[in-house]
């Protein structure tokens, strides 16, 4: 870690003057260097050919910094995976930080280092970006917004009129581990536990999925806020299609379970940063579950189909076999989880 001219944000760190370059050129351009960043200019200059998938959000988690990963990181793996779920690469970022006064310098330096090492797992550059301060009680440490820009594969055909019925429903991973990290922190809900966070970056296994399976794959969508069930209920009821589930198949880790049981929470609803839904045709179902599980997710998992009847509706086989409804979240159920 540099040595900063304070312990902490001040608001002179987004005044534009001298501490606003020392923050920049010690902490920012140091960490994130690369030939277009460099260029220190308002905007970033580039060529990308063929066709191209833009893609941004913002990120407000609280706490910060929490088991797995913190703000920095799942900011970067926020946009790469947006990005992932268009069938892109990521190639470039923007990337914003509000910070607020009286944040400490080594809390900032920790971030800034999780970008970095999540840039270059994910082979992506952040080439411009801006930081603002605002004053103590204003803001909650740091915010961060990211944008970014990446290629779209060429075998890619995702999208709304690509599903249909018979299509088989896949994931990735199991479900709620973020949001039972992100929980475990929170005043007055803390227990014992090893549950970290499941962020990461997602486009390496769909980029290869698009090479070997092409337009056979037809939907993808990262399950964050509002969890598995939210995700699924979109895609339902804009999609036309109903949805079954299946409980038994629908993998979650029995300390999250177990988490989730203590704190009253359906898996189905809790966020995740690292696991998508992939919908695709029934006849490579199969090769694509396998392909997926021997490339880094053994749990994936086969967890229900696309029906032509009830529309717009998402219901559930229990694994006692009973069948309900699965609503979508009607409120915020974990606040700032992302």
């Amino acid at each position: 870690m540099p040595k900063f001219d304070f312990d902490a944000i001040n608001l002179g760190h987004g005044s534009g003057g001298i501490l606003s370059q020392r923050l920049l050129n010690s902490g920012v351009f140091d960490v994130l260097k690369n030939d277009k960043l460099d260029e220190r200019h308002d905007g970033a200059v580039f060529e990308l050919p063929g066709k191209l998938a833009f893609s941004t959000d913002s990120y407000v988690v609280s706490p910060i910094i929490f088991p797995g990963g913190n703000i920095g990181d799942l900011a970067v793996n926020g946009t790469v995976n947006d990005l992932a779920m268009c069938g892109a690469k990521a190639m470039y970022l923007s990337l914003s930080f509000i910070l607020e006064e009286g944040l400490p310098m080594t809390t900032f330096w920790q971030v800034l280092n999780s970008i970095k090492m999540a840039c270059n797992a994910a082979g992506v550059q952040v080439v411009t970006g801006d930081t603002k301060v605002v004053e103590r009680g204003k803001g909650d440490q740091i915010f961060i917004n990211t944008s970014g820009i990446g290629q779209v594969h060429a075998k890619a055909a995702l999208g709304w009129s690509s599903i249909q019925p018979g299509d088989v429903v896949l994931i990735n991973a199991p479900i709620a581990a973020h949001g039972i990290a992100i929980m475990s922190l929170r005043s007055g809900l803390e227990f014992e536990t090893s549950i970290t966070s499941d962020t990461c970056a997602l486009h390496h296994t769909v980029l290869q999925l698009l090479d070997e399976y092409g337009d056979a794959l037809h939907f993808l969508r990262d399950a964050t806020r509002g969890g598995l069930a939210s995700v699924l209920n979109e895609i339902a009821k804009d999609g036309s299609h109903g949805i079954e589930l299946l409980q038994k198949n629908i993998p979650v880790d029995e300390q999250v379970s177990g988490a989730c049981e203590m704190l009253g929470l359906d898996p189905l609803y809790v966020a995740n940063e690292g696991v998508f839904v992939l919908l695709a045709k029934a006849d490579v179902a199969d090769s694509i579950l396998r392909s997926m599980q021997s490339n880094g997710w053994p749990q994936a998992a086969i967890v229900g189909k696309v029906v032509a009847e009830h529309a717009g509706q998402v219901t559930m086989q229990s694994s006692i076999g009973g069948r309900r409804v699965v609503n979508m979240l009607p409120g915020e159920q974990l606040p700032r989880i992302c």
